[in-house]
Order: C-alpha cells, then structure tokens, then sequence
C-alpha cells in the first residue's frame, strides 16, 4: 500500500469510527460551522490544533503560518481573522507559536531568499527590539526559546490592533486574544499571560 492509499485507508478508518461513536456527527458538521475559537499557529507539522486541544472538526478555525505571523499587509491572514470575526463570531483568538520553532529561529541566520526573507523579516524586527533582553541570557538555546515568546506576544499585539478586531470592541462585541506556546519536548501547551479583551 503506497502513502495516498494509505492515507485514504485511515480516512475511511476515522469515518467508521466517528459514525460508530455518533451516527449523526457528519450531519451535524456539515449543517453549520460555530466555532468559539480562532486558532492563529505555525505550520509546523508536529503541532496540529484540533490534536493538541482535543478539540473535534469544526470546534476550532484555523490559520496556521510560518512562525505564526500576523502582519496587516497579510491578506491571507487578515481576511480569516476578518472572516472569523465578522462571519463566525468567534469570541477568543488564539495566537499559539512554539519551542523550537524553525522560522523563529531563522531570524538567527543568514538572510534567506525571498519570499522567505520578506517573511521572516517580521521576526528579524522582534529579535531587534528585544536585543538586549536576549543577550542577557546564557546561550543560543535560551535565546531561541525567549524569542519564541516574544513573537507570540508581538502577534498577540498585531492582532489586537487590526481594524477588524478595534471595530468588534467598538461595538460592544465580547472578544479575547491569548498568547500561548506549545513545548513541543514534552507536549503542553503554556498560556504566556498575554490576554487581551479591549482597546485599552
């Protein structure tokens, strides 16, 4: 059996296996999609959201990136976020990087070919701001893991002030954004105390 009949073959497996357990699952999913949850992550495939949160298909809405970029110049990422707000009404955002994450830790290296550079520029600028914090600590891995966290805090703050999200709270729309890393040694995830529920 090759990799796509494989996959197929667990795909049919999963389907027996959720109609076992909830005959109307498929039925239900497919009338309606009303998630409380956008989940902003990395691409990274060792961090899949539903998996990690044990949350079921339509529980949660995904963007996933390099890096868990946020930039307003993103169209990708803006209209989910745009669409998550306004259409789903999703009440929290969560903006979940990673240890170990390898687009962070470019901003380390080398400058990279574009588009990648254009990218992990955004990164580069995080590092800069925070040159001193980083450089206070003991070594390499310490700093890549600080500066993990520190672009989840940037793009906690990138998210918070999109028009879309000021436009929400302006309404009176009930909406929070959470900063959280996931440790992929020992897989928990760490709320980073960024919570973010208003324009103040």
């Amino acid at each position: 059996m090759d990799l796509f009949e494989k996959l197929l073959a667990n795909n049919q497996a999963w389907v027996k296996e959720r109609v076992a357990k909830d005959p109307d699952f498929f039925k239900r999913l497919s009338e309606v999609q009303t998630p409380d949850i956008l989940w902003i992550g990395c691409s990274d495939s060792r961090v899949p959201a539903n998996q990690i949160t044990g949350l079921l298909p339509g529980e949660v809405f995904v963007h996933r990136n390099i890096a868990n970029v946020v930039q307003r110049e993103d169209v990708n990422s803006s209209s989910v976020i745009q669409f998550a707000v306004t259409a789903l009404k999703v009440r929290n955002i969560v903006v979940c990087g990673h240890y170990g994450c390898g687009g962070v830790q470019a901003a380390y290296k080398d400058q990279l070919e574009d588009p990648l550079e254009i990218w992990i520029e955004h990164i580069r600028r995080i590092r800069a701001l925070h040159e001193d914090e980083l450089g206070a600590l003991a070594d390499d891995e310490l700093r890549w893991r600080r500066l993990c966290e520190l672009n989840v805090l940037a793009q906690v703050e990138n998210v918070a002030r999109l028009r879309v999200v000021r436009s929400a709270w302006e309404q009176g729309e009930r909406l929070a954004i959470h900063g959280w890393i996931y440790d992929l040694r020992d897989g928990l995830l760490n709320d980073l105390g960024a919570c973010v529920e208003g324009p103040d």
